[in-house]
């Protein structure tokens, strides 16, 4: 079956969900949550390293940075290796994403407390897509505040026949279907098509 996961981060997790379409219809092939750190400071890499000298500041973020790459490369690749078991097609990634954050450098996004979490939100959708791209898997950068009205312009429907094909795929697989599994499910029905 061709299938497609949506995926909607938080610091240092994301939330999966991966949908597939058979003979028409959508079906919740797995749900998860992944952890992207391996540390608990890595979680927010930058407000880790407040307070510490420049230098020290930036290898931690870095360190931070590159280790979240590499995991969510890795649980990307394990993903793909468990649809492929099922003789599942992974047709795409879809990404929930904020709006772009400026160039900052480190020392830019340190000195201001806002900006902090503003890069700390974008890392971990980032790893995300370019875990996709090493993968070499089509991914979908999907508008996280205007989902439904993408959803609308890309799947030609309604935003109440697809909130009740969320509630629909939601009832097939049972708790939890909050807003995080709800959100990455339409983003896979986006990336499917």
């Amino acid at each position: 079956m061709k299938v497609a996961l949506g995926m909607k981060a938080h610091s240092g997790w994301v939330v999966v969900v991966v949908v597939g379409r058979d003979h028409g219809n959508y079906t919740v092939v797995e749900r998860c949550r992944i952890e992207l750190v391996d540390e608990q400071w890595a979680k927010q890499p930058y407000h880790a390293a407040e307070g510490l000298g420049k230098k020290a500041a930036r290898d931690l973020v870095k360190r931070g940075v590159e280790t979240a790459h590499r995991i969510a490369a890795r649980e990307l690749r394990l993903l793909i290796n468990r649809e492929r078991e099922r003789a599942n097609r992974v047709a795409a990634c879809a990404v929930l994403v904020g709006t772009p954050m400026p160039e900052w450098t480190t020392d830019e996004i340190l000195a201001v407390h806002f900006r902090m979490h503003k890069a700390e939100g974008d890392l971990f959708r980032d790893v995300l897509v370019q875990a996709a791209e090493s993968c070499k898997v089509r991914y979908l950068a999907v508008p996280e505040k205007s989902l439904m009205a993408f959803a609308e312009n890309a799947l030609q429907a309604r935003s109440t026949e697809l909130a009740n094909r969320i509630t629909a795929l939601g009832k097939s697989v049972g708790p939890p279907w909050g807003r995080d599994q709800k959100d990455a499910a339409l983003a896979a029905l986006i990336a499917l098509g």
